[in-house]
């Protein structure tokens, strides 16, 4: 499931309690040295670690308990962090060209340049009015509500109606609700805020904030644009084999009137609100036979009587079976694991590093089920990845890119085989499916992991065309129709129009989390999951390697979680995988034996939309 979002660091708010103190600049009359920079790297560094605990606790009560009085904080937290950073990117911007600079100081000024996800400019009061309306979006994201049956659900509860219901009329007003009542009214402010943090980058010399964000990779903004089409090529066949025969079944199950056997997919059929994740409709496609895989996850933790603070727990084992240390005990005080009944928060799964040491957590409204037993697994890779680079210098604490820190947890949940559900006795050695049932198997997995990529994709090519001004606020509705249909080949099930805005009731826009991180994790898990059961001697079918329970893979895998971003993100991939680039293929070759079965299925059948 993609519902997480990291926080760390820069990744928060941060506060700074008291006036805003600058490293002194140059002195204009003399050319800055290498011995200004590295002067200026070290006060800033030291400065943004020493405010980051206040601001990233600031963060955390606004999510646990969403009120006036918190949504006022965390604005007036972030309006301080906004020009703070703004201030540290600008003067990290002088120094760029200082002959003679080490590359530890030069990698250092360019996250400090990098490192805001929304700049506002330097005028006075553009910050307090970006984070009020950035702010805003997030707190009304979290209270929002579509309806069933005509009464109001909430976020978590009309996600798992998505993935439960089957009748096409209740699926469209829970589809057709959320997307008015949480989206149509972020729309103005929306537009505001893009052009606020536009004009911050533009004074921080980057075109926009799309290409800000793209100069995160280690290479051109171009080239990285470059890089996501050419992965994109690489499993395109495989996303078209899936969704021909998705439509097919669909159109078995529904009929004519509602899922034509041709063009694209209703979204609001394939089981989740924003059509990300079909795993959830995995009853309707399943192939006769060998579609029962033999087991459900969501009864098996129900028989054996998990509840949220369990399923943590056996997260917990699988990394402690690697050899990495136990949670602190300050995890198990200070996460949120359930959903309070007395208060608003934000539902959506996330981890945290609050003090960038040891104090770790997890935010999740869990429910007792296999999606969030595998999101759970998830959160953890993050929280055990800010553990391990918690020595670095507080630059170096992140990821080596975005897509590193979702990709860790992604490759440890791909270890949720039918051998590890044994060994960690929730399920009986005897009803281990049997090699027929491994068609079932890929094709419940493929469900979520390859209908994921066209918008793991899509979002953020929406929003570079946002930010770049080419998708304006009246297109805004049917640029990101026109992308869902180009990428992932479906359509609203009712018509939308100009005052329309679906790309609001998705997370990550309102929040203002770059996506692309998503689509590298789709692919980097498979290379290191790849990567990791060569390193167990595991010799049998990929989808069926678990390497829980090997030191061997686990201390490797600690190696390059210490490096955290030091140094670009090649030397990380190389030091697991042996490989500098990111590649689709990995993914390919764990789905090959379906994509071979897919093209028989679909024999006869129009491919595309």
């Amino acid at each position: 499931m993609i519902r997480t979002a990291m926080a760390s660091g820069l990744a928060l708010a941060l506060v700074l309690s008291g006036a805003v103190v600058l490293a002194t600049a140059p002195n204009k009359d003399a050319p800055a040295t290498a011995a200004d920079a590295d002067t200026f790297v070290a006060k800033a560094e030291k400065d943004l670690a020493g405010i980051s605990v206040d601001a990233n606790r600031a963060g955390w009560i606004n999510a646990t308990y969403i009120t006036d009085d918190t949504d006022a904080m965390a604005a007036e937290v972030g309006a301080r962090q906004t020009e703070l950073a703004v201030k540290y990117a600008g003067e990290a911007a002088k120094y760029l060209n200082v002959p003679g600079l080490s590359p530890d100081t030069k990698r250092k000024l360019d996250l400090i340049r990098n490192g805001i996800t929304l700049p506002a400019p330097s005028r006075p009061g553009a910050a307090d009015e970006l984070s009020t309306i950035a702010t805003r979006l997030q707190s009304e994201y979290g209270k929002g509500k579509g309806t069933l049956d005509g009464k109001p659900i909430n976020g978590s509860d009309i996600e798992a109606a998505m993935g439960t219901t089957r009748d096409p009329a209740k699926l469209k007003e829970m589809w057709v609700s959320w997307n008015d009542n949480v989206g149509v009214p972020m729309k103005a402010d929306y537009a505001h805020l893009v052009d606020i943090s536009n004009q911050g980058a533009k004074e921080l010399g980057y075109a926009d904030v799309g290409a800000m964000w793209r100069s995160g990779y280690d290479m051109p903004p171009d080239d990285f644009a470059k890089m996501t089409d050419r992965l994109w090529k690489q499993v395109e066949p495989l996303y078209l084999s899936l969704h021909t025969y998705v439509r097919w079944k669909l159109n078995e199950k529904y009929g004519d009137a509602v899922q034509p056997k041709t063009g694209p997919i209703r979204a609001d059929l394939l089981g989740n609100m924003w059509a990300q994740e079909w795993g959830n409709i995995y009853d309707i496609v399943a192939p006769r036979g060998s579609g029962d895989i033999g087991y459900d996850t969501e009864a098996l933790l129900k028989a054996k009587g998990y509840d949220p603070i369990k399923m943590v727990k056996t997260g917990e084992g699988f990394y402690s079976s690697l050899g990495f240390a136990p949670l602190p005990d300050t995890f198990w005080a200070r996460s949120m694991i359930v959903k309070p009944a007395d208060r608003e928060v934000v539902c959506h799964a996330s981890a945290w590093d609050i003090d960038n040491k040891r104090d770790v957590r997890i935010k999740m409204c869990t429910k007792v089920n296999a999606d969030d037993f595998v999101t759970i697994h998830h959160e953890l890779g993050h929280n055990y990845y800010q553990r391990a680079y918690m020595n670095q210098p507080f630059l170096y604490e992140n990821g080596a890119n975005d897509g590193f820190h979702e990709a860790i947890g992604d490759f440890v949940a791909l270890s949720i085989t039918p051998d590890y559900l044994v060994q960690i006795g929730l399920l009986d050695k005897s009803r281990v499916p049997s090699a027929d049932k491994d068609t079932g198997l890929l094709l419940r997995q493929a469900m979520d992991k390859v209908a994921f990529l066209p918008f793991g994709l899509l979002v953020d090519k929406w929003r570079w065309g946002v930010f770049n001004g080419s998708i304006k606020p009246d297109q805004y509705q049917s640029a990101w129709d026109a992308l869902r249909l180009q990428y992932q080949g479906i359509k609203p099930p009712v018509a939308r129009d100009a005052s329309r805005f679906d790309a609001g009731a998705k997370y990550h826009i309102p929040a203002n989390t770059p996506y692309m991180r998503y689509f590298l994790a789709r692919l980097l898990q498979f290379q290191f999951y790849q990567a990791a059961c060569k390193q167990a001697g595991w010799t049998g079918p990929l989808h069926r390697c678990s390497f829980y329970g090997n030191k061997d893979v686990g201390a490797k895998l600690q190696k390059m979680l210490e490096m955290g971003q030091s140094k670009p993100w090649p030397d990380a991939l190389q030091a697991f995988t042996g490989s500098r680039e990111i590649s689709g293929q990995a993914l390919v070759d764990y789905f090959a034996p379906l994509k071979k079965w897919l093209d028989e299925q679909n024999k006869g059948k129009p491919s595309g939309w």
